[in-house]
């Protein structure tokens, strides 16, 4: 089922205009923000507003259709935060421009969404030093 235009209207406003896994808003990205489906269609899930979140370029096409990940240190399957479910505050934390995960849930998502490359972590100092993030 396609997008429609007042479900992506429903979406950015609930998120803010916010990527829902970095959060970096919209007006401070060169790219639009993508509606994402948190559980992809080839999965079985629907597209219907309690699957879908707002994303902005780098977490979408790090995230692609995963929603798990094996943990390196337990090796037990961790899902991938998932806005709908889970907190923000309680899975991550901003440490100066790197954003590290509290959970198991928040460090699998870390790794997978590359939340901490180099060129993240550069974007988000200066957004920081400009007043604009988070």
């Amino acid at each position: 089922m396609k997008i429609t235009d007042s479900l992506r209207k429903q979406v950015i406003q609930r998120a803010q205009r916010r990527c829902e896994y970095c959060q970096l808003h919209q007006d401070c990205s060169v790219y639009s923000h993508e509606v994402d489906h948190l559980i992809a269609r080839k999965h079985g899930c629907q597209t219907v507003l309690s699957n879908l979140a707002l994303a902005c370029l780098s977490c979408n096409r790090h995230k692609g259709a995963d929603f798990a990940t094996i943990d390196p240190i337990s090796e037990v399957i961790t899902p991938l935060f998932n806005p709908r479910r889970h907190l923000w505050s309680e899975h991550f934390m901003l440490q100066q421009a790197q954003i590290k995960g509290k959970t198991p849930i928040g460090k699998a998502t870390v790794k997978i969404l590359q939340f901490n490359n180099s060129r993240r972590i550069l974007e988000r100092q200066v957004l920081m030093a400009q007043g604009r993030y988070p």
